[in-house]
């Protein structure tokens, strides 16, 4: 099983785009509504590898490595889900589109639902994909913080493995080449310095203005769906209950034998539940 071996028979295109001065590298296929797919702390655009043959079949899906991520350019601040937030509103003025469906894993998420709560009327749904960590645990904060140091400035096979099975429920699905991916991305220079910037948000005094609160959930206006696990490390089902309270008219569903990367583990259920969702609210 191979990320690239499953884009072999589809259309799609990878490359740079500028958004708002930031380099960032863009994989795009299909046609349709845009959707745009928003990868985890640490991530990159082979986070959604296994998804991109599914949902282009539907969808034009533009996934990206966010700011400070993958090979975008790595900026010398700490990214708050605001810088976040405004380097998607770039990408997307860069893309020329005026309105966009969004998906995103854990930090990916929360990205796409403060995006949707701070510049209405682009995104025309949501789907969150494992938030986690709702409630500000200080221990999954310490942990996920301490591992992606780790597996960054002291890159090799076994702690890019460590890192990546951390998400999993089934370990196995930590392939060779999702490892060697990883470690190519986490071994630039750049990246080397970047990382302390990208785990800043692990740190609760940085991270309380971002927090989950319906004082900026409350004002998310679009169908949103909640694609929580039943294996998630970073939180149980029952804490995805005080974001879809937060979020009026959210929905909530749990992909089941999966950890914190659905997409990956449980790719069909994952695409057929991101489709059946955003199909039937756009139409």
């Amino acid at each position: 099983m191979s990320m690239w071996t499953d884009l072999q028979d589809v259309e799609y295109s990878l490359y740079y785009l500028d958004a708002g001065g930031i380099k960032t590298r863009v994989l795009e296929a299909g046609t349709g509504e845009p959707l745009i797919l928003l990868h985890g702390t640490g991530g990159h655009i082979e986070a959604y590898a296994r998804n991109i043959k599914g949902l282009s079949e539907k969808f034009r899906v533009i996934c990206i490595d966010m700011l400070g991520h993958g090979y975008t350019d790595k900026p010398e601040y700490a990214y708050g889900i605001d810088a976040y937030s405004d380097h998607l509103l770039d990408v997307i003025k860069a893309l020329d589109l005026s309105e966009v469906l969004l998906s995103g894993e854990s930090l990916g998420g929360w990205v796409a639902a403060w995006f949707a709560a701070h510049h209405p009327g682009i995104a025309k749904a949501l789907v969150l994909n494992t938030p986690g960590n709702v409630n500000n645990n200080p221990e999954i904060m310490k942990a996920l913080k301490e591992s992606t140091i780790k597996a960054v400035i002291e890159a090799n096979y076994e702690n890019v493995k460590t890192r990546l099975e951390w998400l999993m429920y089934d370990k196995s699905q930590v392939t060779d080449e999702l490892i060697e991916a990883r470690y190519k991305i986490y071994t630039q220079p750049a990246y080397q310095k970047a990382v302390y910037n990208i785990v800043a948000l692990q740190d609760l005094e940085f991270r309380q203005k971002y927090a989950w609160d319906p004082s900026w959930c409350g004002k998310i206006d679009v169908p949103t769906l909640l694609a929580w696990t039943d294996h998630d490390p970073t939180s149980k089902v029952e804490a995805a209950k005080p974001i879809q309270e937060m979020i009026p008219g959210s929905e909530l569903t749990v992909i089941t034998d999966a950890g914190h990367w659905p997409q990956w583990e449980q790719v069909e259920a994952f695409n057929e539940t991101l489709t059946d969702f955003l199909m039937a609210k756009v139409r």
